[in-house]
């Protein structure tokens, strides 16, 4: 593997995806390769962008919050596409605090269902 240019192949292996996935990502105008007849090449530009898909799949996004947000960069630069993922982030960042609170929740529920059935075992 080269480090400017990646095969398809390559960039599969690299982010661990499959084809088809790869696929989907292009055809939702999220990634643009270069192409030599019907040959795919993933230059600097689409290896960060696809990090960054990754990264913000991990974190809980949309893949079209991620191509609206990308979009962003092109349209209009740096200062508005940092200032869209504050909003992003704050967003996800309370609702995943909403999640953990809800888990808590249930793992409690979960612990003092299981307490009790020790203790039903306990006393027969």
């Amino acid at each position: 593997m080269t480090d400017t240019r990646l095969t398809f192949k390559e960039m599969c292996a690299r982010f661990d995806v499959t084809p088809r996935t790869l696929r989907y990502y292009e055809y939702i105008e999220l990634l643009a390769p270069e192409r030599e007849g019907r040959a795919r090449f993933y230059g600097p530009r689409e290896i960060a962008r696809m990090t960054l898909i990754l990264r913000g799949r991990r974190f809980g996004f949309s893949l079209e919050e991620l191509r609206q947000w990308l979009l962003i960069y092109q349209q209009q630069g740096t200062r508005p596409q940092l200032e869209a993922w504050i909003g992003l982030a704050d967003r996800q960042l309370a609702e995943l605090a909403r999640q953990r609170d809800e888990l808590d929740v249930t793992i409690a529920d979960l612990q003092a269902l299981r307490e009790t059935a020790v203790k039903e075992l306990g006393e027969s």
